[in-house]
């Protein structure tokens, strides 16, 4: 297969960048050299981002992909700004039980904290947090609950209420 011009390359990539609907409102730009994507400009949430990067890995003749995007909001965000856009994302995704699961986070590093069912349970909560605002990195600190087995005490203890409910009827 011939290698394709950086020129080409070029134009190829800046194409999907100014036609695709999710890309194209944010004024992106690309420069090749060797085959090498270099990717500039401002998207808002890390998401976008790594989308981005998505979209160009699949063109032919992509031998690389330097992501240069920034992340910027419109404003100033705080990390307790950050943390709300999180819990808020987090919420709005109906496969997390957010009495199970937190977000904390410090300067745009998000660290999610409680506890799952299964691995599928964590990329949600993770791909959630990616798309909350102000958001650079995410790291799971999310543990697999794990079945265990009752102590002789819980066992005792749940038994004798049910002594007394039995009582009661």
């Amino acid at each position: 297969m011939a290698r394709v011009s950086d020129d080409v390359l070029r134009e190829r990539v800046q194409r999907i960048l100014e036609q695709n609907p999710e890309t194209s409102a944010y004024g992106l730009k690309a420069n090749v050299i060797n085959g090498e994507v270099q990717l500039s400009g401002i998207v808002d949430t890390l998401s976008e981002k790594e989308r981005v990067e998505q979209l160009i890995s699949g063109v032919e003749g992509v031998q690389r992909i330097e992501n240069g995007i920034t992340i910027s909001t419109d404003g100033a965000l705080d990390d307790e700004d950050v943390t709300f856009e999180v819990m808020e994302e987090l919420k709005a995704e109906p496969r997390l039980d957010l009495k199970r699961i937190g977000a904390r986070s410090v300067k745009g590093t998000v660290f999610l904290k409680g506890t799952i069912n299964d691995p599928e349970e964590r990329d949600a909560a993770v791909s959630a947090a990616y798309r909350a605002r102000g958001v650079w990195r995410v790291v799971s600190q999310l543990d697999m609950e794990t079945a265990k087995e009752p102590s002789l005490e819980e066992i005792f203890h749940s038994q004798v209420n049910n002594d007394r409910e039995d009582r009661r009827e």
